[in-house]
């Protein structure tokens, strides 16, 4: 199974590519304001470095939060719209080996079908001015 991994709670963006547990190739990018920009370009290096492409991924674990809000939106994203365009499954976890949760969990089978982001606190909205 070829997984790949998101993690963009902070400006330092990481992907990662697995084949089950086993690490292929991972990257770590300051992304900071270009993450829209940059994430997708970054994902098809890191597949054509290991001679994979888009349609060789298997499954999807995403880092859900707590963090950055545009950046949890911006990588979570990603992440669900290539799971349903490649119809595989994806999972997000929050706890620190979320990492290794995700693998496990993909590898017995299991998905969320979508991931929503965990910011960590209540979101901060204004009135809109009249």
């Amino acid at each position: 199974m070829i997984i790949l991994t998101i993690r963009t709670d902070k400006p330092e963006a990481e992907i990662g590519l697995y084949e089950a547990d086993k690490r292929l190739a991972y990257e770590t990018w300051l992304a900071h304001r270009q993450l829209a920009e940059t994430l997708h370009s970054k994902i098809e290096e890191l597949l054509k470095k290991q001679h994979k492409d888009w349609a060789d991924l298997q499954g999807i674990v995403c880092f859900q939060g707590p963090g950055s809000f545009t950046g949890l939106r911006i990588g979570l994203t990603v992440g669900n719209a290539l799971a349903y365009s490649y119809r595989i499954p994806i999972v997000a976890n929050q706890d620190p080996q979320w990492l290794e949760t995700g693998i496990r969990r993909l590898l017995n089978g299991e998905t969320d079908k979508q991931v929503l982001p965990f910011y960590g606190a209540d979101a901060h909205i204004t009135l809109q001015k009249k």
